[in-house]
């Protein structure tokens, strides 16, 4: 069953921590879509806020996420990422429905 994290985002309403937000998730979806068992590591902006942001994260299960976890990249993310957010982000962790695919 694939396990899915979804992590909604949003930055500080000034442009400059909008643009580092946007630039910093380009980036980590880059680095993260290669690690071992990651199906996918998708990075959204909202078309009516440009504020706000969301990740989905897809791995083949729950553990593959030590992968991603023990990536080098990881230690950057947070402390890059935190001063740019006007609150904390809301994580979701869920696992895909059977049969939900196309």
């Amino acid at each position: 069953m694939v396990y899915t994290i979804v992590v909604h985002l949003r930055a500080k309403p000034d442009e400059e921590s909008i643009s580092k937000l946007k630039a910093k998730l380009v980036e980590a979806s880059n680095v993260y879509s290669n690690d071992k068992e990651t199906l996918s590591w998708f990075v959204m902006q909202s078309v009516f806020d440009k504020q706000d942001f969301t990740i989905v994260e897809r791995y083949v299960q729950e553990s593959s996420q030590e992968y991603h976890l023990n990536n080098p990249y990881w230690k950057t993310f947070d402390p890059y990422v935190i001063p740019l957010l006007e609150r904390d982000m809301d994580m979701h962790r869920l696992e895909e429905l059977e049969g939900s695919t196309m």
